[in-house]
């Protein structure tokens, strides 16, 4: 049975950090009041300079390193992203240029926050089907440029970080690889986390009234995103197990999306696991949205937290809501 293996992974987040002392300078905020909703001490985020894109090739460059690949040897790029360097066209194009890569196929992703394992999902379907045999798959975000810095959307400009996570995919015929992915959505919570502006929805498309009504920033409903997350990540996380006859003792470890600590804490204690067993890393670098699980897979991988054979648990909810889960077997 064909699988898709992962040989290479890396990650890149900008050289300038956002402590939150620096945001108390900005806002009515503070450390205390940061960390104890959201677990969060600092964030990175990009210069005047540099691009969604950037990061992305940054940790594409590492992850062909790790890999012993040169950028020639990919056929598919997959780029997991709502932060593209344009409207359009999609940052992947860029990626795959910039590379040096030949004419392959190469696209975006968005499925905000869940946007990663969705591309996996993709990118895994591509390889069993015999469609494709080398995938490049990433997930890069520079948030910071759509946030405001002042006490009125201190909600949310405390939360987000900008960096890029990226992996490779090849054929395999052994027992590693991706067990299975699972994906689900919900659309009737379109506006609880969602950025509206600019869309095809407004006419015109882009107009100072619609920065006049705050249109043009993200908003979230904290309420109704934790009590959907909390319930949906152990079910995503149970589905995938159970699809695969895997024993939550047999899990070496699960990476969740970096959303918020008390949402993964409260996992925990839903699952009746302790922390330990739950990766993060969400202290050192906000939410970083489509690339926070590449991120932090490519850190706990550098930590030694799993190692060849482990059974690995990824999962992730997001804006939609949207929410998916993968087993690998590394």
């Amino acid at each position: 049975m064909r699988r898709a293996k992962i040989t290479g992974i890396g990650h890149s987040v900008p050289d300038r950090v956002v402590t939150n002392a620096d945001l108390e300078k900005l806002m009515d905020t503070s450390d205390e009041w940061i960390t104890e909703r959201s677990g969060i001490k600092e964030r990175h985020h990009v210069d005047e300079s540099t691009s969604a894109s950037d990061l992305a090739i940054e940790a594409s460059t590492i992850a062909l390193d790790s890999a012993g690949m040169n950028p020639e040897d990919v056929d598919l790029v997959i780029f997991c992203t709502i932060s593209s360097d344009y409207f359009f066209p999609g940052g992947a194009v860029q990626i795959q240029e910039k590379l040096g890569m030949k004419n392959i196929g190469a696209f975006d992703l968005r499925a905000a926050c869940s946007g990663f394992v969705y591309g996996l999902s993709v990118a895994d379907q591509f390889i069993r089907t015999g469609a494709h045999d080398t995938i490049l798959l990433i997930g890069a975000e520079v948030q910071s440029v759509a946030l405001e810095f002042d006490t009125d959307h201190r909600d949310m400009a405390v939360l987000f970080g900008d960096g890029a996570g990226a992996l490779i995919l090849q054929t395999s015929d052994d027992d590693s690889g991706v067990l299975s992915t699972h994906l689900h959505s919900d659309g009737k919570h379109l506006q609880d986390l969602w950025l509206p502006a600019p869309g095809s929805k407004y006419k015109p498309f882009m107009s100072k009234k619609l920065i006049d009504e705050g249109l043009h920033t993200p908003y979230m409903n904290g309420r109704e995103v934790y009590k959907n997350a909390v319930t949906r990540f152990p079910e995503v996380i149970h589905e995938a197990l159970t699809h695969n006859g895997i024993a939550l003792e047999d899990v070496a470890l699960v990476i969740p999306h970096q959303a918020n600590l008390r949402i993964s804490q409260a996992v925990a204690r839903r699952m009746g696991i302790g922390m330990d067993k739950i990766y993060s890393n969400i202290h050192k670098y906000g939410n970083t949205t489509a690339a926070s699980i590449p991120i932090a897979m490519s850190e706990a991988f550098a930590e030694g937290l799993f190692k060849s054979s482990d059974n690995i648990i990824l999962a992730a909810f997001g804006a939609g809501f949207t929410w998916g889960s993968a087993a690998i077997r590394w």
